[in-house]
């Protein structure tokens, strides 16, 4: 025991490895009682709370296999791809807009968020798999006065078209990486809240305030007419004009009240 060490604070001596059930993020759904832990996902694409660990999208939501080990055989057996790359780690972090393969049973998946903030894997066809849209983060110059763009899934893409800005959605070529097309962040495009209390819900922009020093606001319609407020930086541009450039889930991000809801279950069950 050093002399004078019980005041000198203790470093982590790494990354942690571990994640309590309960702190995982609430929209995994994981239960409380199965289990103490839950699975850490590696460090990725996506943020660890913005992000679901791909084996639980083959446990908890297609059900292929029962457990971790069950799931391991699946994905060591290189039948999973994301964004057209087969990916082996269990806890391989997959998020908004990621494209979800199975070629074996010739399923794919785009991984978007519904109007309660979880994540759905919206089943989509091969064609429109071969693509994802991107928004761009940050717009730089690198050696040799190369421009290149960094997107929200950590991507870099050099060479972009001058008139990409950042904030503005590339839709990206997943074979070979290139950019096909670009939205800009304009009033009247179509977007999807990708965070915050509206998570989920998609509309048109009307208009942007600007607050130098802290966050822009932008103000979003859908088509029920509801409208409503949040930060840019939780603004995703899914198309140019009110046509969005990939197909939306069931709700197609129209957020409903609660009693709605309840009606339309009556309405269901009455049939």
């Amino acid at each position: 025991h050093e002399a004078g060490s019980g005041n000198r604070t203790k470093m982590a001596r790494g990354p942690k490895k571990h994640l309590k059930r309960i702190a995982a993020p609430k929209h995994w759904m994981l239960d409380k009682l199965t289990g103490k832990f839950a699975p850490r996902p590696s460090t990725g694409p996506h943020k660890l709370r913005e992000c679901i660990p791909i084996m639980l999208l083959l446990r908890n939501r297609l059900k292929y296999s029962t457990n971790y080990a069950e799931s391991k055989v699946i994905m060591k057996s290189r039948n999973i791809k994301v964004d057209s790359k087969v990916r082996t780690d269990l806890r391989y972090p997959t998020g908004f807009q990621d494209v979800i393969s199975i070629d074996k049973t010739d399923e794919h998946f785009r991984l978007l968020h519904d109007t309660k903030g979880r994540f759905v894997m919206h089943r989509i066809t091969s064609q429109e798999a071969s693509y994802k849209l991107c928004r761009v983060k940050a717009l730089s110059t690198g050696v040799k006065g190369i421009p290149y763009v960094v997107t929200h899934d950590g991507r870099t893409i050099r060479f972009p078209d001058p008139l990409i800005k950042p904030n503005d959605t590339v839709k990206v070529d997943l074979a070979t990486n290139k950019i096909v097309e670009f939205a800009k962040f304009e009033v009247g495009n179509v977007v999807a809240i990708t965070g915050g209390h509206n998570v989920g819900r998609v509309g048109t922009i009307q208009h942007t305030e600007k607050h130098p020093g802290s966050h822009n606001i932008v103000h979003v319609k859908d088509k029920t007419g509801a409208a409503w407020a949040t930060r840019q930086s939780n603004v995703f541009v899914l198309g140019t004009g009110k046509q969005p450039a990939i197909s939306l889930p069931r709700n197609k991000g129209i957020k409903h009240t609660i009693i709605e809801e309840a009606n339309r279950r009556a309405q269901k069950a009455g049939k």
